[in-house]
Order: C-alpha cells, then structure tokens, then sequence
C-alpha cells in the first residue's frame, strides 16, 4: 500500500497521522494526538483517508486539550457503532478478495484495466451523494458512489494487488460550473506514472460500451478537463500508453477512421476512436459524421455520433433507423454545472 501523502508530511504531523491511523483502526473512542492546530489536524485526516481507504468508517472527529499540553485527546465520530463496523470490514475484505483473486496472474496493465471496467459496469454514481457513496462501502458494498469513493475503490483494489497507485484531489472552481473536489487515481506502470479517471469514463459509459477516455493519461491530456490538483502529484509524462493510442485507434485521417470502422458496422457494435488530426472542431465533426454516414450507407445503416471534446473521443452507432441526432456532445464530469 503506498501511503504517498504521508512521506510529504514534517516529523510532528507524521507522528499525528500515525497515531490518527492506530485510534481508528483499534476503533478507540479517544486516544491522545499531538496538538497541532485544527486545520492541520483535519488536512491530516483528509489525507490519511487517502492513504488508507481501509478507514471507512469515521466520519469525522473533535478533540480537546488542556493548556500548556503537548498532547490533544480526540474523539473520533464513527459511521456506525464497532459490531457493525467489524460487520462491515469482514464483508468488504471478502469483496476486495473475491474481485481480484482472478487477477493476481495478469500482467499490471491488465489489473489496471479489469478494476477500471469493473467500475464502469458495476457502479452508478450517486446523484444524491450519500454519506457512504465518499467512501469504498459505497462503490464496492451498494454498487453506487460518487469521485471520492470510487477513486478509493479503485485504490484499494490496487493496493490488494500491489499495484502502485494513489488518490488525486483537485480544488472546486464555481466560475466554470465545476461545483465540487474531484479525485481520480494515478497509477505507476514500468516507472512511469499515469491518470487514470475511473468515474469520469463511468459517466461516459451506457450498457454494452466501457468508456477508456481517461485510462493512462498524461498530465497534458487529463488536464484539459480537470482543475489543478489540491496537492503535488507525481509528473504523468508519457502519453504513449493513453487507451485509444495503445489500441490503434487514435487517427489523424478521415479516410483511416471509415476503413477502421468497417468491421464494427458489419458486426453491428459501437466503434470507439479518437481522434489526433488537429483541433475537434465543428468543421471536423462534421465532415466526421458524414464520412460515417457514407460509410454506414454501405451496409444499409446510419451513423449516430457521440462526441467528447475536451479528449476529442468519438462514439459511432450503426442504427438501422435514422438517429433523430447525427451528432451529440457528452459531457463526463458528473459534478459539474448544467
């Protein structure tokens, strides 16, 4: 398990965390933590939760002191009371077991891929933002959660695999509609570091069509529709392993893109691409949808495209009957203002 946020932490914030981590996981309901301010005690409790999502179950904490101590004494606030919490734990620990058995023998490229598009078909993100939807009992124990607990599911079931991997935060920004925190996961491949958003191509995805929009991002790409992260993260340089690339399926020609789709039209499947041959822009798109459309003709089909911009992702469909849109922007952050 890589407890990335605490190696950044001075000596008495380490020491604080630590003892954070010993309370909570012997389910205390008090024990003494260096005094330290109570920003820094909650900045500090932020970030083990990142470290640990194994740490579910509290909620949030007081604490008090008596002057002149070197120590404070805080009471954690549990999200349920221990017999449940032990409840919990067991039938989490048998979840995590049971979906990553299979993969102990694949490659870490193919882990990373099996837990991504195990979210994406499995969990519905949480419009209501339940309490337990910010943490793994949501993702992995009710099939639902929102950024927080899905990039911490996403993170637990790396670290039972000993696949690196951490949790990103980036800040909220009102002025562009972006209302909430987001968290995604990094991921290290061979030395290298790479974003990967399991929620945002969870948005994206519709039954039958696993979204790879953002599986091994640089930071070029992923910050293109992302805010800047709350704290320093690992440079993600490498943009060779990006989904589509990796698959031959990012192209710069038109004439490329109809020959690569002709045998999802034959097969009557979705044909995913991306697309490199300059700016997305409306010109583009539409001289895309009618290469699409000429070519789905052929076959006694139409072309109904779905398109991602800020990653310049196309989704085609070959219906039989002519799509009351031929083209329809996808938005994939969840959090973000109509």
């Amino acid at each position: 398990m890589e407890a990335y946020y605490r190696h950044s932490l001075t000596p008495p914030q380490q020491a604080a965390y630590h003892a954070m981590k010993t309370g909570f996981t012997a389910l205390a309901p008090r024990f003494p933590v260096p005094l330290l301010d109570r920003e820094t005690l909650s900045d500090l409790f932020f970030l083990l939760r990142l470290d640990c999502p194994e740490i579910f179950y509290v909620t949030g904490f007081s604490y008090r002191y008596a002057p002149g101590a070197e120590n404070a004494e805080l009471l954690p606030e549990y999200l349920f009371d221990k017999g449940k919490i032990r409840q919990h734990q067991q039938a989490l620990s048998a979840r995590v077991e049971k979906l990553v058995r299979p993969l102990r023998q694949r490659t870490p490229l193919e882990q990373e891929r099996a837990i991504h598009d195990f979210i994406c078909e499995n969990v519905r993100y949480d419009k209501l933002k339940k309490p337990y939807s910010h943490e793994i009992i949501g993702p992995l124990g009710q099939g639902v959660g929102v950024c927080e607990g899905i990039a911490k599911s996403v993170k637990i079931l790396c670290d039972a695999l000993g696949l690196w991997c951490i949790i990103a935060v980036s800040e909220n920004n009102p002025a562009q509609g972006v209302k909430y925190r987001h968290a995604w996961n990094i991921v290290r491949l061979d030395g290298q570091y790479y974003h990967l958003d399991a929620t945002f191509d969870a948005t994206l995805s519709q039954p039958g069509v696993v979204r790879h929009d953002y599986f091994n991002l640089d930071d070029r790409a992923l910050f293109r529709d992302h805010q800047a992260p709350l704290y320093p993260l690992p440079a993600c340089t490498d943009g060779t392993r990006a989904f589509y690339r990796a698959e031959k399926r990012s192209f710069t020609k038109i004439e490329d893109v109809c020959k690569r789709a002709q045998m999802p039209l034959r097969k009557d499947q979705p044909f995913l691409f991306q697309w490199r041959g300059g700016a997305l822009n409306r010109e583009i798109l539409l001289e895309l949808v009618k290469a699409l459309e000429e070519t789905a003709q052929t076959r006694g089909r139409h072309a109904a495209v779905s398109y991602n911009y800020p990653q310049a992702v196309l989704c085609v469909r070959f219906p039989r009957e002519l799509p009351q849109e031929e083209l329809v922007a996808q938005e994939a952050d969840a959090d973000r203002e109509a």
